[in-house]
């Protein structure tokens, strides 16, 4: 095979770098496809034609806003809706000195501790 084949430059890129390409039979923390990171990225990718429409710029720095608590309240392994419908619903009876209580990870605390006393 001609060294100028593109399976030739493809079978010596791996050769040189076996041990990179070999490394997830010794380590297990290392997944065998990027699954995992493109399924989070989905969203983002969805949604990149629809914040196109946001109207003006306050529109998508609201959407962006609204975006970023929904990942938050993910990260935090809470439900973005159940967590969403319980803030706007209390959002006005709260002090601003305590609005703090209602981030994803205050709220998750929270709700672990309503659910053991009504338990």
């Amino acid at each position: 095979m001609s060294t100028k084949n593109p399976v030739a430059h493809a079978m010596n890129y791996f050769l040189r770098r076996a041990d990179t390409f070999t490394r997830f039979l010794t380590d297990g923390r290392i997944c065998l496809s990027n699954n995992a990171a493109e399924r989070a990225l989905r969203g983002i990718a969805l949604g990149r034609k629809a914040w196109l429409f946001a109207g003006s710029d306050r529109g998508g720095e609201r959407a962006a806003a609204m975006y970023s608590l929904i990942v938050t309240a993910r990260l935090n392994d809470v439900d973005p809706h159940a967590w969403l419908a319980d803030v706007l619903a209390r959002i006005n009876d709260i002090p601003n000195p305590r609005l703090h209580e209602l981030l994803p990870w205050h709220w998750k605390a929270h709700q672990q501790v309503h659910n053991t006393i009504a338990a």
